[in-house]
């Protein structure tokens, strides 16, 4: 589990962050976000020990990006997603929890963090299973370098990516910094468990990152 960060997810969210309050709340996000990697599928447990990097101050944003709004659904044409967000909250342990295990067509993202298709790194994260049944990120592997995701916006905007690549990581070598830490162009993370299950620690033994950017 890391650290809790100096700063609080009560802290007032930015509108639209400078360099200054970009660099606060990635300090912060990154030390609480590190921790979904392991949330998210392997039925709902929590193993990540990974310990986050610092973070260089937000530049200024570099090529399209749209204004702040909330996401309202994910579509992934090739693995046939469509799925509505919720959003991911702090438990009582400072830990990023999942979004309900009960229901195998969700994703959710930190809405303390960047909105997808906002300057910055939006964090987005799936089961790849539960306890009964495949969940929405079951064939998240499957996407390779330039296939493409939208996520539709509150504001009637769709944000397009294309994805970069699809990294699985051990968890105990989970790059925090690179998943997390924040960047001067709109990108996202598809985040999920992968790997082998391991019913000793009720939890997967890696994770599969999938880094995209706004087009």
């Amino acid at each position: 589990m890391a650290a809790s960060p100096s700063a609080t997810p009560g802290e007032p969210e930015p509108g639209a962050p400078d360099a200054r309050s970009g660099m606060r709340m990635v300090m912060w996000a990154v030390a609480i976000l590190l921790v979904a990697a392991s949330a998210i599928g392997g039925h709902g447990k929590s193993s990540d020990t990974s310990q986050a990097g610092g973070s260089s101050p937000t530049a200024h944003p570099v090529g399209r990006h749209l204004p702040r709004s909330s996401p309202t659904r994910l579509l992934i044409p090739k693995i046939d997603v469509d799925a509505p967000f919720t959003t991911l909250t702090i438990g009582p342990s400072g830990q990023l929890l999942p979004p309900p295990g009960d229901d195998v067509n969700l994703v959710g993202w930190y809405a303390k963090g960047v909105s997808p298709g906002e300057a910055g790194t939006a964090i987005i994260a799936g089961h790849v299973d539960t306890t009964t049944s495949a969940a929405v990120f079951a064939d998240l592997g499957e996407l390779e370098t330039g296939d493409r995701f939208s996520v539709a916006r509150a504001d009637g905007k769709n944000a397009t990516f294309v994805v970069d690549s699809a990294e699985t990581f051990e968890k105990d070598q989970f790059p925090s910094h690179r998943v997390y830490g924040d960047t001067p162009r709109a990108e996202a993370r598809l985040i999920t468990c992968a790997g082998d299950y391991d019913r000793a620690v009720g939890d997967y033994t890696e994770n599969l990152v999938v880094f995209a950017h706004l087009v």
